[in-house]
């Protein structure tokens, strides 16, 4: 009879210990649950707002068809400046990115700013020419297509500054521990930021000198 209470005994045991091991599983399992969940839904808060980056992106590129034709019936206009936005536009359609994943490719991203940050140049310089262009500024179709390039740059400003602050919120969840151990486990790689525009607070210099008579050497 002893032995049988020692045994019934164990048995407890063992089934205590199972019962503690299944419930430490168990809970392993609903915070590793919640954790991938969150690195899901800020990865794809992340996707969102990198589809919301190229929207205004593509506003952007869709406005400089009709401004360059806007502009270019105007006599005298600078031919290198509409060469330029014609050129850095196709250099932008040239880097392929998926709309509605962000890149995880550092690579990718800087190449994709590059381009767009040579059309915001391009841009930027036209609208400083056509200051030289007073019948051309009068026009009302050229003052719509301004207010409204006006407008989708600083959309951009603000998607991009958006865009960083959801990448950053990923990446400090998908680098904290114990997030990391599951994010690597599944593939949740670390996302790159857009960089700040090295000399955007610079505006660009245009210097108009047509016809202007060169100084004599003395």
């Amino acid at each position: 009879m002893w032995e049988s209470k020692a045994v019934m005994k164990k048995s407890i045991i063992a089934l205590g210990c199972l019962g503690a091991i299944a419930a430490a599983l168990l809970i392993g399992a609903l915070i590793a649950g919640g954790i991938y969940n969150s690195l899901v839904r800020k990865s794809q808060a992340v996707d969102q707002s990198w589809a919301q980056v190229q929207n205004v992106y593509q506003r952007r590129a869709d406005l400089v068809p009709n401004l360059v034709r806007t502009v270019e019936g105007a006599a005298n206009f600078e031919k290198s400046t509409l060469t330029q936005i014609t050129e850095a536009r196709a250099s932008v359609g040239q880097i392929k990115v998926d709309p509605n994943r962000a890149p995880t490719d550092p690579n990718q991203l800087e190449a994709y700013q590059k381009a767009q940050d040579q059309l915001g140049s391009a841009l930027s310089r036209l609208l400083v020419v056509v200051e030289r262009y007073p019948d051309l500024r009068a026009t009302t179709n050229f003052r719509d297509l301004q207010a409204q390039l006006e407008g989708t740059e600083n959309r951009i400003a603000v998607e991009r500054h958006r865009f960083n602050e959801a990448v950053q919120t990923y990446n400090t969840a998908a680098k904290t521990f114990p997030n990391v151990i599951l994010a690597g486990m599944f593939g949740f790689q670390p996302k790159p930021y857009f960089s700040a525009t090295a000399g955007a607070a610079t505006p660009p210099k245009v210097e108009f000198d047509f016809g202007k008579p060169k100084a004599e050497a003395r």
